[in-house]
């Protein structure tokens, strides 16, 4: 096993230096590192999906069996309660500066690292379907300028993409095969790390730009668009289509992995190898991103970023 990690962390780090992988985080990032038996708490530790849904069900007094389905819990106050409650209670949670984890601290200083080392490709895209800024202030604390591009859930504008720049301004993206808002050098390729939130996100300086996928009917809207590439920026687009992935913090038992996979690449396997950190995947599990050529990496994710991470620091100048 020790020596298929290593073999791993070797290929993934030389497509990283080629800027060719992208992270793919989801709710389980949130939770690398926290003590085993602690709960969350408002500001120390975000919730997981499950813990999301329970605290939404007894907020709203929730009559659903599973209070740990995060889509039905979600779609039952929405429908009980309106939409604009919601939206509420989920703002109060995630307006808060949670600390960020290994994970987060690992791929905001990633540009720094590599521009020291002499890398020309230090930029990277990072997709995440959390709500959180958690990420972004890890950015903001390594003093690393960075772009998010972020979906719109809600209103006349539901269905497109959000591009805030380093300075914090904010555009639609209207067309985005002509949008030409991202930093790019003269080869097209990133001139910032761009953060893209395909399920939208908390914005603490405007309210009114809150954007969050989470009820069933999100779900199936979103399924009923065509591919995500149709809706960002070309630019991103062409790193979605020719990049790995590296998919951290995802269980099967989330929709919204599935409702992604097929929302951008269809029924096809992934064109390029990716990877999945999972610990003690089940048959189903192994079997499902099997179909999608991905590998399974058995590690928990605090101990899979610390390895990468070491690895990172012991490039060579270039």
């Amino acid at each position: 096993m020790a020596d298929a990690l290593d073999a791993h962390y070797a290929a993934v780090i030389k497509r990283f230096i080629a800027g060719k992988v992208v992270p793919f985080l989801g709710a389980g990032v949130n939770l690398c590192g926290r003590p085993e038996g602690t709960n969350w708490k408002h500001g120390q530790h975000l919730p997981s999906g499950g813990e999301l849904a329970t605290y939404l069900a007894e907020n709203f007094d929730c009559p659903l069996t599973d209070l740990q389905d995060l889509l039905r819990v979600s779609q039952y106050v929405e429908v009980m309660f309106s939409s604009a409650p919601l939206y509420e209670e989920l703002r109060k949670l995630f307006d808060a500066d949670y600390p960020p984890t290994s994970l987060h601290q690992l791929f905001a200083s990633l540009p720094a690292l590599l521009r020291a080392k002499g890398y020309s490709h230090p930029y990277q895209l990072i997709v995440t379907t959390n709500y959180d800024d958690i990420l972004e202030r890890a950015f903001q604390a390594a003093d690393e300028p960075f772009e998010v591009v972020s979906y719109v859930a809600e209103g006349e504008q539901h269905g497109r993409f959000m591009h805030f720049s380093p300075d914090g301004k904010a555009e639609l993206i209207e067309r985005p095969n002509e949008y030409s808002g991202l930093l790019l050098d003269e080869t097209r390729n990133l001139r910032s790390p761009v953060i893209l939130k395909i399920h939208g996100a908390v914005d603490r300086v405007n309210r009114e730009r809150d954007s969050f996928v989470i009820t069933e009917d999100h779900y199936i809207e979103y399924l009923t668009h065509t591919e995500i590439s149709n809706f960002v920026p070309a630019v991103l687009a062409a790193k979605l289509k020719t990049s790995h992935f590296l998919f951290l913090g995802y269980s099967l038992r989330d929709w919204n992995l599935r409702v992604i996979l097929y929302r951008i690449w269809g029924e096809q396997k992934l064109k390029y190898k990716s990877w999945a950190v999972q610990l003690n995947a089940q048959q189903f599990d192994q079997k499902f991103w099997m179909k999608r050529d991905v590998d399974i990496l058995d590690s928990r994710l605090e101990n899979y970023i610390a390895g990468l991470n070491e690895r990172l620091q012991a490039l060579p100048q270039v």
